[in-house]
């Protein structure tokens, strides 16, 4: 009888549901996630649910099914969830919400990125750039991701005492940018006179100014996002945007997909001797989740070239581009 060996016992199997593409970041965490598990022995199955709760839902029951042994989940509703999810941890599936955190789960681990930080390191941008304070639109991401009650808590409290002051907010349904452009010419119905918005991401801001440019406001009005994305960049070097909070995607992706190995291999991931052990914990519903959290990046003009481009994120021939072309 032929024995299996490393070479033909059968390959791991990691189930990956992602919200939506419509985020430029997604591709690179997908890009790193699949070659960082295929080099670890593992096969990685991609679905996309296109912002439809319904349709992520039906994927994650292919993936019962299936017998997955992980479960990688980037939610589009981090409550609507929660049923799925508990029926594949019912089945023996590992899940790992990935980013974002779904409700009320017992997951075995989620990872992502300080988001309160993010709000945090949005609002003293707003700070050093406002010193006289003023009126701010908040234009927030989706009301379904978890990660926006953070960015929010982090964004408001240290604004306070700032001078600065929220005059009009909004949310924008599965991050769809197109709403932050109409939120934005709503607010200024209400007053034109504002110094800055905080945008959700970057896609938001692309938006939001889009709108104030429409109004004559673009470099007169501060904005700031997140995600860094390429279009962002060239903004900031051309001085449309303020800031971006950078978070390294591909150093996600790579602990997240090692350590969806780990659980399937039944490893601890919580021991010293992990590769990426994790040491932290965070609440989703009466459950403790094993919680990896990564640390984002404020760039401005002033640190754009260090971060962005030495750090291999977006090349300087891409970033400068069309200040290149006005030369």
């Amino acid at each position: 009888m032929e024995t299996e060996t490393p070479e033909t016992e059968a390959r791991l199997q990691i189930g990956l549901s992602f919200d939506s593409f419509v985020i430029e970041r997604w591709l690179r965490d997908r890009d790193m996630f699949v070659s960082t598990a295929q080099s670890l022995g593992a096969d990685v199955n991609v679905q996309v649910a296109s912002g439809d709760v319904d349709e992520q839902i039906s994927q994650i029951e292919y993936f019962i099914q299936k017998k997955m042994d992980v479960i990688v989940i980037i939610a589009v509703d981090g409550d609507a969830l929660k049923d799925v999810v508990n029926d594949a941890i019912d089945a023996g599936i590992r899940v790992i919400c990935y980013d974002r955190l779904i409700s009320d789960v017992n997951a075995d681990l989620y990872i992502s990125f300080d988001n309160r930080e993010v709000g945090v390191l949005m609002a003293e941008a707003l700070i050093s750039a406002c010193p006289d304070g003023g009126n701010i639109f908040a234009i927030y991401g989706s009301p379904t991701d978890l990660n926006v009650n953070d960015v929010e808590k982090g964004f408001t409290e240290t604004l306070e005492g700032s001078g600065l002051n929220i005059v009009y907010s909004a949310y924008c349904g599965n991050w769809l940018a197109e709403l932050a452009f109409d939120y934005v010419n709503e607010g200024l119905e209400v007053t034109e006179d504002i110094v800055a918005v905080m945008c959700g991401n970057d896609d938001l801001a692309s938006q939001a100014i889009k709108a104030l440019s429409e109004n004559q406001l673009a470099g007169q009005v501060t904005v700031v996002g997140q995600d860094a994305e390429l279009s962002a960049c060239q903004r900031i070097v051309e001085g449309t945007q303020e800031m971006t909070v950078y978070k390294s995607v591909e150093d996600q992706a790579m602990v997240a997909a090692t350590l969806a190995v780990a659980l399937a291999r039944g490893e601890d991931i919580t021991a010293e001797d992990c590769a990426w052990p994790v040491t932290e914990t965070v609440a989703s519903g009466s459950y403790e989740v094993p919680y990896y959290k990564l640390d984002p990046i404020a760039v401005t003009i002033d640190n754009i070239d260090e971060v962005i481009i030495a750090g291999g994120y977006h090349s300087k021939d891409d970033v400068y581009l069309n200040i290149r072309d006005e030369e």
